[in-house]
């Protein structure tokens, strides 16, 4: 039989941890040919997530479960998970059920023709029109700027084949952002199309912070056009400075009484280039914190338990 592994990260997810292994467990219960294992993840939950899951895995072998010593973060965890697991393929979930756990058949029947990469691409979304609509109008701008075109829409729920992960392995990239990976690897994939539910227990464990970590994560891993952007940028403002100033001094050359050149101009002049200079410092610094994070090559997750693993 074919072995799936079902990855499912959660932090504080007292409320849906039970929901989603039991929503999981009647799917695989409905599919013949293939053995299934429940991995979940948990990143230093401070509600009873941790306790829930012990119990459910003392009643079921196939379910595992890796607590970590600390919160590692959304990135880094899940991706620490994808690299533990033992299957022929694996099946990445939230616990949220924001991502309908039925389309794993939708998945596993794509497998079975032969794509290595299965995703779930979303096509509308019950969230509120508008953060749908900034993070339609993020992916636009990513695509534009990578290297490798990237994939609209997806946030990692999918299907991916034991060969691939043996690949992310080889990678070992400390801080990966695993959208862009999937891009940059270029297998063929499948893309099944879906609703995003609204979540419907609990309450999100995203904020500005995170969603801003893994927006310029998919910029600065993926894209040097900021970089250069900058250098042409300065190219032309300093072009632009270097006419006006010539343009200044000839008209003050013609008009020397009656033109006085007074400080607004020197103001407003002194605003825009610190205003420009600050952005693409900020831009530079942040290539150069994705380069402090590679270099340190810190461990993905350091592990506080393992609780069914042999």
């Amino acid at each position: 039989m074919k072995r799936i592994t079902v990855i499912t990260p959660c932090y504080n997810e007292e409320v849906n941890v039970q929901l989603v292994y039991e929503t999981v467990r009647e799917v695989f219960q409905a599919e013949t040919g293939y053995s299934y294992q429940h991995l979940f993840i948990d990143n230093a939950s401070r509600d009873r997530t941790v306790t829930i899951l012990r119990e459910i895995a003392g009643k079921d072998q196939n379910v595992k479960v890796i607590v970590n010593a600390r919160n590692f973060g959304h990135i880094r965890s899940p991706y620490h998970a994808m690299l533990q697991a033992k299957g022929d393929a694996i099946i990445f979930i939230v616990a949220d059920l924001q991502d309908p756990p039925s389309m794993i058949h939708d998945f596993l029947r794509k497998w079975e023709q032969g794509f290595r990469i299965v995703i779930g691409v979303k096509s509308q979304s019950e969230e509120s029109p508008l953060l749908f609509a900034i993070r339609k109008l993020y992916y636009r701008i990513v695509r534009s700027l990578a290297e490798v075109e990237q994939v609209s829409n997806f946030t990692g729920f999918g299907l991916y084949d034991r060969s691939l992960i043996e690949i992310l392995r080889r990678i070992d990239d400390p801080y990966p952002y695993f959208r862009g990976l999937i891009a940059d690897i270029g297998f063929e994939r499948a893309e099944i199309e879906y609703t995003q539910k609204t979540r419907k227990r609990g309450i999100t464990k995203n904020n500005f912070y995170t969603l801003y970590d893994l927006a310029m994560l998919g910029i600065t891993n993926h894209s040097k056009v900021p970089l250069r952007l900058a250098t042409m940028t300065g190219f032309a403002v300093a072009l632009m400075s270097l006419l006006v100033a010539f343009g200044y001094f000839v008209y003050k050359l013609i008009f020397w009484d009656n033109f006085s050149v007074g400080i607004a101009p020197l103001v407003i002049g002194l605003f825009f280039f610190s205003s420009v200079q600050l952005f693409f410092i900020g831009i530079v610094g942040e290539y150069i914190g994705a380069i402090h994070t590679q270099v340190l090559k810190r461990p993905l997750v350091i592990e506080k338990e393992r609780i069914n693993f042999d």
